[in-house]
C-alpha cells in the first residue's frame, strides 16, 4: 500500500494505459462480429445480403455502396418495419468508421434479426478497398 501512495501518478498512468488497450476489444464485442470488406462482397454475391448504410441521409446522399438501403441510426427503431422481411437473410451494417454501425448491429439483434454483421472500417475501408460505390 505504501508504495501505491508514494507513486500514485505511476499507478494512474498503468491504469490508464491498460485501459486504453482493452477498451477496443470491448467495444468490438459490443457490435458482436464483424466482416472485412472481401467477407462482405462474398456474404453480398452468395447470401443476397441487404447492405444497410445508418449514416445520416446526408451522408448517405453524396455516396454509399452500390445497392444499399439507407436507414440512419437515428431512426433505427422506430423505422425496424422497413426491414423486417429480411430478419433471416444476412445484414451488413455500415456507417463511415464502424463505431455508430456496431451499435446498430447489437439493436438489429436485439431486435430478432439472426445474422447481422458489422462492415469493419465502415465505407472508409470500403470506398479504400476500391469497390463500387454509388454516388
Amino acid at each position: 500500500m505504501k508504495f501505491v501512495m508514494d507513486n500514485i501518478y505511476l499507478v494512474a498512468v498503468a491504469c490508464v494505459s491498460g485501459a486504453m488497450l482493452i477498451w477496443p476489444l470491448l467495444r468490438r464485442g459490443a457490435g458482436g462480429p464483424s466482416v472485412n470488406t472481401l467477407e462482405a462482397t462474398q456474404l453480398i454475391n452468395r447470401e443476397d445480403a441487404l447492405v444497410l448504410d445508418v449514416r445520416e441521409q446526408a451522408e448517405f446522399a453524396q455516396a454509399h455502396i452500390l445497392n444499399s438501403r439507407g436507414l440512419p441510426l437515428s431512426q433505427l427503431e422506430t423505422r425496424l418495419v422497413d426491414i423486417e422481411k429480411f430478419k433471416d437473410k444476412p445484414v451488413i451494417v455500415y456507417c463511415a468508421s464502424g463505431s455508430r454501425s456496431a451499435t446498430a448491429a447489437a439493436t438489429l439483434r436485439k431486435h430478432g434479426f439472426s445474422n447481422v454483421v458489422n462492415l469493419s472500417g465502415g465505407f472508409s475501408a470500403w470506398q479504400q478497398a476500391g469497390l463500387p460505390v454509388q454516388r
